[in-house]
């Protein structure tokens, strides 16, 4: 395990919607009691369904979202405690984040030369010549040709506007970038080109990463650790080839049946129940709606961490119990 550059402990996250009435207003759980670490040269797939708090946990990795509870450390400080100088110089530069639709996370009236620069202009990076100058080196970086400084982002395919917002997320050397879906609004034949340039990036600039997505299979082999979440809550964690090659919580095995690979027999998982609602999750675990191994133990709390030194997982009764890791 590298040095955590990040480090979340004991984070939920609650919004105030209404409901229920003209003035009452319930809270929607997005995030509950999340514990987790992101290292600097790793990278760190979230997987899960939709809403189930992966993009509101991008958000408080960036500082985009100060957590209801909880502490979110950087580099062994506490974000939030930090002065507004110092979380916008230090931190602002040291996480970079690439949205799920570069077609609207990049400003269509601006050339692609004045999107890459503008991160530096505001920390103020080196002479106006040495901006212009790491313009060119990022777009050299992505594998774009130089002439597309003068491109709006709407002469871009969409494989080029994604390879612009990396671009830009790498503009003030991070040590770590968040990437919340990078590739679902690609086609297929575009999405291979954009995580092979992931992982060099990783390996050539020692990049810490943290890649969401719903598609397990694909992070499996992106990753080498993944966090799996349910309704807001992270339920199995570990070393990547371990989570997936034998999941022990039941919800992580449902995924990856749901996704099935080329090279394994994979049995299909269907899962029955009432889907839980944020704003009423259900007592203990927040599965066991869905969940064929459920019983009355599982509504009575939810589980408390189990595992080994490979992974931990917050179940009753695990998929499976494998010997304890000499590695």
């Amino acid at each position: 395990m590298t040095t955590p550059v990040l480090t979340l402990s004991g984070v939920h996250v609650r919004h105030r919607a209404r409901g229920g009435g003209l003035f009452k207003r319930d809270a929607v759980h997005a995030l509950t009691d999340a514990d987790l670490t992101v290292g600097r040269g790793e990278i760190l797939g979230l997987v899960g369904e939709s809403g189930c708090g992966k993009s509101t946990l991008a958000r408080v990795l960036t500082g985009l979202q100060r957590p209801t509870e909880g502490t979110v450390a950087f580099r062994g400080e506490d974000l939030w405690a930090l002065p507004a100088a110092r979380r916008r110089s230090e931190f602002g530069s040291s996480v970079g984040m690439v949205f799920q639709d570069a077609s609207t996370a990049l400003n269509p009236r601006l050339p692609i030369g004045r999107i890459l620069r503008d991160p530096l202009d505001v920390h103020r990076r080196g002479t106006p010549a040495e901006r212009d100058a790491r313009v060119e080196e990022l777009l050299d970086l992505v594998g774009l040709p130089g002439h597309v400084v003068r491109n709006l982002p709407g002469q871009l395919s969409g494989g080029q506007r994604q390879r612009v917002a990396i671009a830009r997320a790498l503009a003030l050397e991070p040590e770590i970038v968040v990437a919340d879906e990078p590739t679902s609004a690609l086609d297929v034949s575009v999405r291979a080109q954009v995580l092979n340039l992931l992982v060099d990036l990783r390996e050539r600039l020692g990049l810490g990463m943290v890649f969401i997505s719903h598609d397990i299979q694909t992070v499996r082999y992106l990753a080498d650790r993944l966090a799996v979440l349910y309704l807001g809550r992270v339920v199995e964690e570990g070393r990547a080839e371990r989570v997936a090659a034998a999941p022990a919580h039941p919800y992580t095995r449902a995924l990856l049946s749901a996704t099935p690979s080329l090279l394994e027999d994979t049995e299909r998982i269907v899962l029955h129940g009432p889907v839980p609602s944020a704003t009423n999750p259900p007592s203990g675990c927040p599965f066991r709606t869905r969940c064929w191994k459920a019983d009355d133990a599982c509504a009575t709390a939810f589980p408390a961490a189990d595992g080994d030194d490979t992974r931990s997982w917050h179940c009753v009764h695990p998929e499976t119990t494998p010997a304890r890791s000499t590695s």
